[in-house]
């Protein structure tokens, strides 16, 4: 089944660009996802299982590198937003 989830993060620090760009990149980093980026979120789109763990080992991989933050996610089971 096909995902599409829909993720801000929300950096808890003054310099909140950093954590942002370095999220982007590490989740344009793994393969078989399509990933588009607007200026609040995030649209990750892929099979069900690979998407979802996509998503948590790229925020506990933020987590690690910038401590804390906030993310807001909706998780779109069976729904392609952007098909080809």
């Amino acid at each position: 089944m096909e995902v599409t989830i829909d993720i801000s993060m929300y950096p808890n620090r003054e310099n909140f660009i950093p954590p942002i760009k370095g999220f982007i990149e590490k989740i344009n980093a793994i393969d078989n996802l399509k990933i588009t980026t607007f200026p609040t979120s995030t649209v990750v789109q892929g099979e069900f299982n690979h998407a979802m763990q996509a998503v948590q080992a790229t925020i506990a991989a933020c987590y690690e590198e910038y401590n804390m933050a906030v993310y807001v996610a909706k998780i779109i089971p069976g729904y392609e937003a952007f098909e080809d």
